[in-house]
């Protein structure tokens, strides 16, 4: 029995909708609760007093913080049905490797290309399209990042992907041009059923951060 599973999450965070695939997967329900950022509820203050941050999965009332953390914890303890990490321990850490990597580069490099001006938005984009192609070397001619199953790469880079409407729209480039495999490998994520649920319409994504950055003066 997965118990009472509770996901403290936001519509828009990509880290979020990483926990809700690894769900998907695994077949288990949960209850979620949606988060104003800019008001955080009692419960993700008391839950993650220490980042205050979404997600947070709250199972059998004990939270679980960091959504690649979150990710092992939901592979490790349901792993009768679909496996996210592989069981050889080099493949093992091979994928926590470029599950990091995806960590620190997308995110971050992606918020310069919506938000930044000028010189810092080129960066970015520079920045952002060089890190897929270091992936795309990586996924090769494999199915998925771990071969012919999706799993924990997939999971942690597949949300980024559905941001390609609004790098096009603010970076002014076609990503298929750039990066095709990586393009071919987000259509073949997107025909999984835990991953076209867990992820909002793109151009519902795309005017949404608009508007954020509209606000902060972007």
């Amino acid at each position: 029995m997965a118990g009472e599973l509770i996901l403290l999450e936001f519509w828009a965070s990509p880290f979020a909708q990483r926990v809700k695939i690894a769900l998907a997967e695994k077949g288990l329900g949960y209850e979620c609760k949606e988060e104003n950022l800019f008001n955080k509820s009692p419960l993700l203050l008391e839950m993650n007093p220490v980042n205050k941050q979404i997600p947070v999965l709250i199972h059998n009332g004990k939270p679980i913080c960091e959504s690649l953390i979150i990710v092992q914890y939901i592979d490790e303890l349901w792993n009768h049905k679909s496996p996210l990490l592989p069981s050889d321990p080099y493949k093992r850490a091979q994928a926590r490797f470029w599950a990091d990597y995806v960590d620190k580069k997308m995110y971050s490099n992606g918020r310069s290309l919506v938000f930044g001006k000028g010189e810092v938005q080129e960066a970015g984009k520079k920045e952002l399209i060089e890190c897929y192609k270091v992936l795309e070397a990586e996924l090769g001619e494999k199915t998925y990042f771990g071969g012919e199953t999706f799993g924990f790469v997939d999971i942690a880079l597949v949300p980024f992907y559905n941001w390609i409407h609004i790098y096009e729209t603010c970076g002014k480039f076609r990503f298929e041009e750039e990066c095709p495999k990586i393009a071919a490998w987000g259509k073949r994520c997107l025909e999984k059923e835990s991953v076209s649920k867990a992820l909002p319409d793109q151009i519902k994504l795309y005017e949404f951060f608009m508007e954020l950055a509209k606000k902060f003066g972007a």
